[in-house]
């Protein structure tokens, strides 16, 4: 189970070290894909799994579905985790995101998610102040 939130710095290369208290989580082959709000997912090979079965259940025969399908999927890129616990992030997603090289690493349950650090910061300003207000109305079981 992935939680918590890391502040790191990627490489020149653009590496990013998993941070140490998700590394035996995450195993030595990863999967980065397209997030929401602006940051990259990262998904360890039994949660990626998980994520294709969703995937594959959606009727291709309707256009949403096709379009999430194609998006998604076609962002997937596996990742091996070195020696070191680094992962080298595709010069691609980190433009398409605008993610630079001070980056937060926040753990959501099956997967963990790169964000740009001003991003995070500004997501968590714009959020903040809703989060009771959102709790309230999701069907969190207590």
């Amino acid at each position: 189970m992935f939680f918590g939130n890391y502040q790191h710095a990627l490489d020149n290369k653009g590496r990013l070290v998993i941070p140490s208290k998700m590394r035996d989580e995450a195993g030595d082959l990863l999967y980065i894909m397209k997030g929401y709000e602006g940051c990259l997912s990262v998904f360890k090979q039994s949660a990626f799994q998980n994520e294709i079965q969703k995937i594959n259940a959606l009727p291709f025969n309707q256009k949403n579905a096709r379009d999430y399908i194609r998006m998604q999927l076609s962002s997937v890129v596996e990742l091996e985790v070195d020696k070191q616990g680094r992962i080298q992030l595709p010069t691609q997603l980190l433009s398409d995101y605008s993610i630079g090289k001070s980056v937060v690493v926040v753990g959501v349950v099956d997967h963990f998610e790169i964000w740009d650090s001003n991003a995070w910061a500004q997501y968590l300003k714009d959020n903040e102040g809703s989060y009771e207000t959102k709790a309230e109305v999701l069907p969190i079981i207590k």
